[in-house]
Order: structure tokens, then C-alpha cells, then sequence
């Protein structure tokens, strides 16, 4: 099916649209655990580099690579080990193009992990956010929106998950909104989720060290250590409930005992990495074998 798409249709027409949405030049194949469909789209989007990155999440709270918030970026970061390589290769023909959510606090270090994700796996990266943010015309316009039309603001975010929700081959971060609603819960099953469960206090840390983040959490900029922490602490607990209806954690803290760091700072973006791989793996396992036991004998 040839389509080109806006970011939002009529359905969310109260959005002041700017951008054209996807326009895919191959055929992508969208699958998940649930159904599986081919859509064909023309896209401008381009292909991630494939080099990568290693670093300690404390230093990538405020690391950057440069790019602007557009919904595809490519990330040029050092070359990942050699098991980081090997499980996404041993893992891609299960995985069959289904797409990945990560849900969770929004933070650089989340950021960092899906642009990882999407390199070693071959994927386009997206960031829910600042799809919305595109679509209603920009940070401040979309800002603005929620604060002035927050059902239609709603709507925009189930509308750009929709749209993601419906191809494959994708790491996207997921905003909050994708956890706040049944609809988009139900969105999400299209692909497998993961939760990034990142302690409170370094995602407050991060925000401090790059203060350009602020605005995105609804801070001043004079925001102190903790206000940051006291507010992302509240936003953490109200939709926490979100967060654990992902297909699979991946806890910060968890992994941090599992390694026998002393610090979970000390985790790197490829530890998380790795891990999430690992979580896909016997998701897939789990369902071949339900697929197998469902089969007539």
C-alpha cells in the first residue's frame, strides 16, 4: 500500500501541523507479538550511522551528539563490544522487524540507549516527543497546547503513536503520554516495550548538569537540586503504574548489583544495552514456544 502521511490527520486537526510525517523509500515490515503487516512508505528519513558509543551514564546525563530534536538523528559514538554486536545479530532473525518501545523517565540516558539500540539492530530511532513537538510547531507551540487544549494535546500524542505503532524496524522513546491511556497502551502491544527504570535522583542529576533539559520537565531555569528532584519525583510516582505494564525492566539499580558495581552510575549505556537484548531474547523465546504449543498436532 503506497501512502504518504502527515504527522497528524483530521482527527487532530487542532494541532497547527508543520512538518510532513515519514517518507519511507523501502518497504518496511511492521510486526509484533499480536499481528503482522506490511506497509510500504516513502520516507526522507536517513539511515542511522552505524558507529557508536560507550559511556558511564553519569557522564552521558549531559552528553550530547550535536543534533537538533528532529524525529530521526544519527549518532557518531564509538564502536560497541563485540557481545553488544553478537546478541543483536543472534536476536535480529527472531526479532522479525518488530518494533521497540522504551518507556520510562525521560532523560538523556534513555535517549542515548535507543540510538544505541537502533544502531547495533539496524533501525530507525524516534522520539514520541518531539514528533508532537514538530507537528504543533515547535517546543514552545507545543507547550502551549498542553497547557491550553489538553485533550487535544492527548489526541496528538495517540495519533503519532498510531502512526509509529503501524511500521517496524523502529527504537522509539516514548514519552509519558504513551503510558497514560488504555488507548495507548494498547498501541504499544504492536511492538515489545521496555521499561528503563533509572533511579529518580541520577535522572534529576542529568537535568541539573544540563540545564537545557530543564524546560522539558515544566522547571525554571533556577530550578535547584532539589526542586528537580522533589517534581520528577512526583511525576515519577503518577504514572509509575504506566511504566509496569511494559513487556519487560531493565532496573538501573538491578543491573548495577548484577555486575557488582560499586555505583549505578557506573552502568554504561552498552551494559543497559545488552541487557535489553537479552530481555528481547526470551520474549521471543517465550512466544515461539506459544506459537508452538498453540499448533495442531
Amino acid at each position: 500500500m503506497e501512502i504518504t502521511r502527515t504527522l497528524l490527520h483530521s482527527s487532530c486537526s487542532k494541532l497547527p501541523f508543520q512538518t510532513p510525517f515519514l517518507h519511507f523509500q523501502s518497504q518496511v515490515v511492521a510486526s509484533s507479538f499480536s499481528s503482522r503487516r506490511e506497509i510500504t512508505k516513502t520516507s526522507s528519513i536517513p539511515i542511522i550511522s552505524r558507529t557508536h558509543f560507550r559511556k558511564p551514564i553519569a557522564a552521558s546525563c549531559s552528553a550530547s551528539d550535536g543534533s537538533n530534536s528532529s524525529s530521526a538523528t544519527k549518532v557518531s559514538v564509538a564502536d560497541p563490544s563485540v557481545a553488544l554486536k553478537k546478541k543483536a545479530m543472534d536476536i535480529s532473525p527472531e526479532l522479525k522487524g518488530t518494533s521497540i518501545f522504551l518507556v520510562g523517565m525521560k532523560s538523556s540516558i534513555k535517549t542515548s540507549l535507543g540510538k544505541l539500540l537502533a544502531n547495533v539492530l539496524r533501525y530507525y530511532y524516534f522520539d514520541s516527543d518531539s514528533l508532537v513537538e514538530e507537528a504543533a510547531g515547535g517546543e514552545s507551540a507545543a507547550k502551549s497546547l498542553r497547557e491550553t487544549d489538553k485533550n487535544g494535546f492527548h489526541e496528538s500524542e495517540t495519533e503519532v503513536l498510531k502512526q509509529l505503532s503501524s511500521m517496524g524496524r523502529l527504537v522509539v522513546c516514548a514519552g509519558d503520554g504513551a503510558v497514560q491511556s488504555s488507548a495507548n497502551l494498547a498501541l504499544l502491544r504492536y511492538g515489545i516495550s521496555i521499561w528503563i527504570d533509572i533511579p529518580v535522583d541520577l535522572v534529576a542529576r542529568g537535568v541539573i548538569e544540563d540545564q537545557s533539559q530543564l524546560p522539558a520537565f515544566n522547571l525554571s531555569a533556577s530550578a535547584s537540586f532539589p526542586e528537580v528532584l522533589t517534581h520528577l519525583s512526583t511525576s515519577y510516582e503518577e504514572v509509575r503504574g504506566g511504566y509496569e505494564t511494559a513487556d519487560a525492566t531493565i532496573s538501573v539499580e538491578k543491573l548495577a548489583c548484577k555486575l557488582s558495581y560499586d555505583d549505578f552510575g557506573d552502568v554504561t549505556t552498552e551494559d543497559m544495552a545488552l541487557e535489553v537484548l537479552k530481555e528481547i531474547e526470551k520474549l521471543t523465546r517465550v512466544k515461539k514456544m506459544m506459537e508452538a504449543a498453540a499448533r495442531p498436532f
